[in-house]
């Protein structure tokens, strides 16, 4: 989603009675001024430290826990704050961000005082996004000067394009029954991204094969995040009601009157009522799976009661219990007694995640890496960690190599035009433009140094919108660019690239365990896999770098070794039976043991047995 384009708005001090005052004003008139200013752009484009600016979120986010958590909670008990814990932490950071790029401009920081907003402008906006579905809230500079104390007399809590934005559409996969239609299954699993369904699936398959059916739950409201229905007998698929999505409204209590408790961050005094009346616009506005209105979740929450009551599932299965809908399932499995088992979808870095929480009982990871960082997450007090791998990734090593390779070309084939000797892909994400321009100029300029001989496919990220790789297209001469179907993805034609470029796609761990070189992007300090840290990866900061990687492909490069791949990922192509196994194990204390398990020696070399895990407290 693009939002419309803001309103240019700049600061500037003004004076007041010989006290320090700032204002916002239009870019216009902030030329013509000449005591200190600063268009919202430039201030927003200053460097913080992001510990810090992490540090501040927690203590913001624990301010508004111990104010008002308890202010709304679902019929079955779930705070507010518990399950839209994600979505007010993400604007919280935006507040943060915006609060100590004001401390870092000089002028504001040697005369700190009050900030005046812009009348009319709404106080939640929207930022750029390439997704096709995930909506980037911002609270707006005006909101940011109503946080701090100036009174919004004129000012709506949304903005503009909030405002106008169209409903959100709900694309069921399959019919939806009434819960007691349902047919009982051992498991329940919940998805509502392509990624969930392509980790779940194998696990419910390898269940299913060994006689215990299952009922996948599709709660994706985006047509290209459907589950697909599986060709095994004894897994079921279910969506929920259609307008489940689509509920806005007013939320009882999250806009209170008082004005009085603040939490300090910097110099700022931030006030509490104030950041909940913003906050409540999530809440109260539709957004889909990934960003469910409160009255959606209430509902959501009665539907799954319905279903797992009817099912009777021991097990509820997940690949994530942290944003609301993964949230609110893990709490209503716990209320009917069930095992919670989560299964990780994506690589975890300790910046990768909008809140470091777990809460199902059983976790299962894919490398010893992420071991310390999921003991360090959970929060289910009885909470055991597996090291078994990512079930989607067993499928791997029957990726067709040739067939690949032959996409790829075709690609970059047009014409007469024949296709470049060596092909790089870039596994994308959904970043907004500017960041993601960014990222391309650094690509196309490292693979144009490294020779003629270079082509480059971009893979969106399967929540992706392509529109916004149109430009790239454009650009004359070489690199050749071409962009893959999103329905095939990094994960489509990986195989059969000379080299994949990412900054912390998944895919890039995928090409690292089947030994295509990888290229990490990102400048210093910021954020990527980390696989450089096992020698699986080369780090590249600048055009130069990419280069010089790409030219030394040109040689021989020796294979990893085992202990650095798994560190990141265990792979032996049995994942899927894995957690298959973990799964009976606590059904009842049945311990079946899988024909389809590869008791492969390789598989203990951790020193772990199979499936056990380990416990956190």
């Amino acid at each position: 989603m693009t939002p419309t384009k803001r309103s240019a708005l700049g600061i500037a001090r003004v004076d007041s009675d010989g006290k320090p005052l700032w204002a916002l004003v239009g870019e216009g008139a902030l030329a013509t001024m000449k005591s200190d200013r600063i268009t919202t752009s430039q201030l927003e484009a200053l460097p913080i430290d992001q510990r810090d600016a992490e540090a501040r979120v927690n203590h913001v986010m624990e301010a508004l826990e111990a104010y008002g958590a308890d202010i709304a909670r679902t019929p079955g008990g779930a705070g507010w704050l518990y399950v839209q814990h994600v979505p007010a932490r993400r604007l919280v950071a935006q507040v943060v961000r915006k609060l100590a790029a004001l401390s870092a401009w000089e002028p504001f920081a040697k005369a700190p005082g009050p900030l005046r907003l812009a009348p009319y402008e709404g106080l939640v906006g929207l930022r750029s996004s390439s997704s096709r579905e995930y909506r980037a809230y911002t609270v707006t500079w005006s909101g940011i000067a109503y946080l701090v104390g100036a009174a919004a007399l004129h000012n709506p809590l949304r903005s503009a394009q909030l405002r106008n934005l169209p409903p959100a559409l709900t694309a069921a996969s399959v019919p939806s029954p009434a819960p007691s239609e349902l047919p009982v299954s051992e498991v329940v699993a919940l998805s509502w991204s392509s990624r969930h369904a392509a980790t779940l699936l194998p696990v419910l398959e390898e269940l299913a094969r060994n006689g215990r059916p299952s009922l996948v739950v599709d709660l994706a409201t985006d047509p290209a995040e459907r589950c697909p229905a599986s060709r095994v007998a004894g897994v079921n698929l279910c969506s929920p009601p259609p307008s489940l999505f689509d509920l806005s409204g007013a939320v009882d209590g999250l806009r209170p009157q008082d004005d009085g408790p603040v939490v300090r961050v910097d110099e700022h005094e931030l006030r509490l009522a104030r950041l909940l009346r913003l906050v409540s616009v999530l809440l109260e506005t539709s957004g889909g799976c990934t960003q469910p209105s409160w009255r959606s979740v209430v509902r959501a929450e009665t539907w799954l009661d319905g279903v797992l009551a009817a099912v009777r599932p021991h097990t509820v299965l997940v690949s994530n219990d942290t944003s609301p809908l993964g949230a609110l399932a893990v709490h209503v499995a716990e209320r009917h007694g069930m095992n919670t088992v989560h299964v990780q979808h994506g690589a975890w870095t300790a910046e990768s995640v909008a809140w470091p929480a777990l809460h199902s009982r059983d976790i299962v990871v894919m490398g010893e890496r992420d071991l310390p960082l999921a003991k360090e997450w959970v929060r289910h007090p009885d909470a055991e960690v597996h090291v078994l791998g990512q079930p989607r990734f067993d499928v791997l090593a029957g990726l067709g190599r040739d067939t690949q390779r032959r996409y790829l070309e075709h690609l970059l084939a047009h014409g007469p035009r024949r296709s470049p000797a060596r092909i790089a892909v870039w596994a994308c994400q959904p970043f907004g433009p500017d960041r993601l321009k960014a990222q391309a100029d650094l690509l196309l300029d490292g693979l144009w140094q490294a020779g003629s001989d270079w082509g480059l496919v971009i893979a969106p990220h399967p929540a992706q919108s392509i529109d916004v790789f149109a430009p790239l297209l454009e650009r004359h001469g070489r690199p050749l660019v071409a962009v893959a179907d999103p329905r095939v993805g990094a994960r489509g034609c990986l195989a059969g690239a000379d080299a994949l470029a990412s900054a912390y796609s998944t895919c890039g761990i995928e090409a690292a365990l089947m030994g295509v070189p990888v290229l990490e992007l990102g400048s210093p300090g910021e954020r990527t896999l980390g696989l450089s840290d096992h020698g699986l990866a080369r780090r590249c900061s600048t055009a130069d770098d990419i280069a010089d990687a790409l030219v030394a492909l040109r040689g021989p490069h020796p294979p990893a070794d085992r202990a650095a791949t798994d560190a990141v990922c265990r792979w032996r192509g049995d994942s899927a039976a894995q957690v298959a196994c973990l799964i009976t194990r606590r059904s009842g204390g049945h311990a079946m043991h899988s024909h389809h398990i590869n008791h492969d020696a390789r598989a203990a070399e951790s020193g772990r047995p199979q499936g056990e895990g380990v416990p956190v407290r």
